[in-house]
């Protein structure tokens, strides 16, 4: 007969954050969106909800060139434009277990939801600087 046991996983769990936790992560993240990718979008949105912090960004990558016509797909060019600048790119979803101990899932767009990952150490657990880093580095590099 196979013995039962408990077994942690780091795709689920987690602890609600404190408010001050919020902000000093906040803090944290967009000081290192500034310094390694400024110009890369144009504003970030770091929201909490629970045990969870998700990471959006904002970008004018998609706007079109001259040459395009949005009239064809329904809507006038400024229309499409305002319409791709509040349009979030998703990048990931950290999840606290307190202490700055932090799970990651970045955002699929093929599947169209969060996927646990690991950091790029290959461990589980790390640094909200560092899950932002690994996803920016996916979705806002040229």
């Amino acid at each position: 007969m196979a013995r039962r046991g408990w077994v942690f996983n780091p795709g689920s769990g987690g602890v609600n954050i404190p408010e001050d936790v919020q902000d000093e992560v906040r803090k944290r993240i967009m000081r290192i969106a500034d310094e390694r990718f400024k110009g890369k979008y144009t504003r970030l949105d770091i929201r909490f909800r629970g045990q969870f912090c998700y990471i959006d960004a904002f970008t004018d990558s998609l706007v079109v060139d001259d040459d395009s016509n949005p009239e064809a797909w329904g809507e006038t060019k400024e229309e499409y434009i305002e319409r791709v600048r509040n349009t979030p790119t998703h990048l990931c979803r950290l999840r606290y277990f307190g202490s700055d101990k932090w799970g990651f899932a970045s955002y699929t767009y093929s599947n169209e939801k969060y996927e646990l990952s690991v950091y790029p150490d290959g461990e589980f657990f790390g640094k909200p600087e560092e899950a932002f880093m690994s996803s920016a580095e996916m979705y806002l590099n040229d």
